[in-house]
Order: C-alpha cells, then sequence, then structure tokens
C-alpha cells in the first residue's frame, strides 16, 4: 500500500494478523461495506485482496469505470485491472505449509461469484473470512462515531422538518415519502425504507406505509433513517393519539421505562443478551412478554445492521466504539403499537445516546 496515512490503517492491520493466525493465504473480499471499513474505498465492484503479514499484497481490483475514481479517493491503496483475477493471473501464496493454500471469502457473497473466484483460484480451499470483518467492524474508530453522530443529528433535523408537513388527510405513503424527499435533499437518502403506521397499523411491527389516511387525531408511528456519507441512522418515535385510550397510556409508558432502563444500563462488558434483558425482564414482568417479539436492538454503522446484537441469543460482549439501537417495543394486533428507539455508542463508562429527537409526552 502507499503510505499516505489510510484512515483505516489499524482495522485493516488487525484483519491482516487474524489471517496469519488462520494461515488464510490471501482474503479476497466483495462486499462494498466490507471493503470501505478496511481501506476506506467505496466501490460497488471490487474485490479487495489481502494477504496476511506487514509485507502482504493489499490490492484494490475492479474495471476501468472505477479505477480513476478509486486512485483519486483512496490514494494509500493500490488498484489494479479486475480483469487480472477473472482471467486467472493472480497467484496464491502458499501459507502455513499447506499443499492447498486457503482462500478467505465472504460466504453471503452471490454463488456466481463465488464460483468465479473457484475458477480463477483453482487449487484454494475457501474459508469464510466474512465473520472477522463483521467484528472489527462492530468497534468504529472515532471518525466513523463522528460520521454516524452527523447522520443522527441530520434524521433528528429530518424528523423535525416532517412532522411540521403531516396534516390530516395525508396517507402513510404520503408521509413516507415526505420524510424520503427530505432525507434525499439534506442526506444521501434512506438508510431503509422509512415505516410509518397510522392507529392499529403500528401492531404490525415493520408495517409498509400504506394509503391509511390520518384524521389528526389516531397515533402515528414513525422508524427512520437517513443515510450520509455513507453511515447511517435509525430512530423511532410515536406521535400519541389526540386522546390517548388507558390502554395506550398504559404501554407508552411502560416502553418509555423499558428504553430509559436499558440506556441506564447499557455498559462495555455486558452481553447483548444481558442488556436485552434489562427491558424484556421489565415489559414481562408487567405482563407484555409475548407483544415484545423482536430483539432490543443491533448495531449501526455502514450497514443499517451490523454488530453487536441485542437479543436474547447475543453472547458479544459490549466494547468502546460500538454503537446499539435501544428500541423496546410492544405490539396488540388490531388495537396500537408502540416503540421508542434511540442509537447509542458504548463508552468506557457506560454510554452516550447520540439520538435527541424528543420523546411524546402521554
Amino acid at each position: 500500500m502507499k503510505d499516505r496515512s489510510n484512515p483505516f490503517a489499524y482495522r485493516l492491520g488487525m484483519f491482516r494478523a487474524e489471517l496469519e493466525r488462520s494461515s488464510i493465504s490471501a482474503a479476497m473480499l466483495c462486499d462494498r461495506a466490507n471493503i470501505r471499513s478496511l481501506t476506506g474505498a467505496d466501490c460497488d465492484s471490487a474485490i479487495l485482496f489481502v494477504e496476511p503479514g506487514a509485507r502482504g499484497r493489499i490490492v484494490l481490483y475492479t474495471d476501468f469505470r472505477y479505477i480513476p475514481e478509486m486512485r483519486r479517493t483512496a490514494p494509500w491503496l493500490k488498484t489494479d485491472d479486475i480483469k487480472k483475477i477473472n482471467a486467472g493471473k493472480i497467484k496464491l501464496r502458499g501459507n502455513g505449509g499447506a499443499a492447498s493454500p486457503k482462500a478467505g471469502v465472504e460466504f453471503s457473497i452471490p454463488h456466481s461469484r463465488f464460483l468465479s473466484l473457484k475458477k480463477a483460484f483453482p487449487g484454494a480451499r475457501f474459508v469464510d473470512a466474512g465473520g472477522t470483518i463483521r467484528k472489527l467492524r462492530a468497534v468504529k474508530t472515532a471518525a466513523e462515531i463522528e460520521a454516524i453522530r452527523r447522520a443522527v443529528a441530520l434524521n433528528d433535523e429530518i424528523w423535525s422538518a416532517a412532522k411540521a408537513e403531516f396534516a390530516p388527510g395525508m396517507s402513510e405513503i404520503d408521509m413516507a415519502r415526505t420524510i424520503k424527499r427530505l432525507m434525499a435533499e439534506r442526506g444521501d437518502g434512506e438508510a431503509f425504507e422509512t415505516i410509518v403506521c397510522i392507529g392499529s397499523n403500528a401492531a404490525e411491527c415493520h408495517h409498509t406505509p400504506d394509503g391509511t389516511r390520518w384524521d389528526g387525531r389516531e397515533a402515528i408511528l414513525v422508524d427512520m433513517g437517513v443515510k450520509l456519507d455513507g453511515y447511517c441512522s435509525d430512530m423511532t418515535r410515536c406521535i400519541p393519539p389526540a386522546r390517548p385510550s388507558k390502554l395506550y397510556r398504559e404501554i407508552y409508558s411502560l416502553v418509555d421505562e423499558a428504553n430509559k432502563r436499558a440506556v441506564a444500563a447499557l455498559r462495555p462488558g455486558m452481553t447483548g443478551r444481558e442488556l436485552d434483558a434489562v427491558a424484556r425482564s421489565f415489559l414481562a414482568g408487567h405482563g407484555y412478554k409475548k407483544e415484545f417479539g423482536h430483539s432490543l436492538g443491533h448495531g449501526v454503522g455502514l450497514e443499517i445492521h451490523e454488530m453487536p446484537g441485542a437479543g436474547s441469543k447475543s453472547e458479544t460482549k459490549l466494547e468502546p466504539g460500538m454503537t446499539v439501537t435501544i428500541e423496546p417495543g410492544v405490539y396488540i394486533p388490531g388495537k396500537l403499537g408502540v416503540r421508542i428507539e434511540d442509537l447509542a455508542v458504548v463508552t468506557e463508562t457506560g454510554c452516550e445516546v447520540l439520538t435527541r429527537s424528543e420523546k411524546a409526552k402521554v
């Protein structure tokens, strides 16, 4: 690599060290987010070739459409023509004395890509390298945390602007389009498909916005996230009904308290399962065990769902620099749904909640 301050050099070094420990001759990565997380290069048609050790080759192979841009935006990274891999001109060096060198790939890549790599490296034994990268990506760099912080702040701003445009007679689709327009105007578009639920539609936790129209009195639930400079944000807020029922007041109060308890409990060293249990046991203790059917949260970064998970089976230990959503919810079919979601970053002593949007008072 060219010595021009790759902002992800530390993570890349850790990845190369892991390849060496695993006796992997080279990793060939195709996932766009994985490539960016190791090199800073953002290309949707590339293979990153990484050998272990300080002297190993690191080359981004892509086609002529992207080579000039990659050389300009990631000058620290050697870039070459992907035809060299497709034509089988790149050879794997032996590692660990094995007769058949091990090649690391993401087992999540399209099967057609996997077959092309098998053809290009006929003597290789392919192993999964995706899990290693996912673990490394879970701990964000200081620059990444700032990028996520900016995306979250923009998401807060867009939510405030969108609410001001909501009016009786608008449908869920209208509201979702309003949010999508603001995200395109002020950021890089949606991090995921915006969820807008009016009234009892909120009982469908991942409801697809439809033609249901707002009468100005019913409850609204919105789950939204804007993307900015490649990084995602994620938040859920509720607009309570004009005259909340006793049930709505109860559910909203419990979900809000579950959110607060999880935030207060979040600290480095605890597992995702332990964090999930804080909110889950509280809601279960008030009779809403089955109505909270999803995990408490997930990591957010270059993709909207990353490690660590915060679910009932997650044994991942939370570390400073990890981001995680806190999103307890209760869903009663045919009646209502409430979810309150914030995005937090784990610190040395606890966590910092990045989401600033005000929560409704019921």
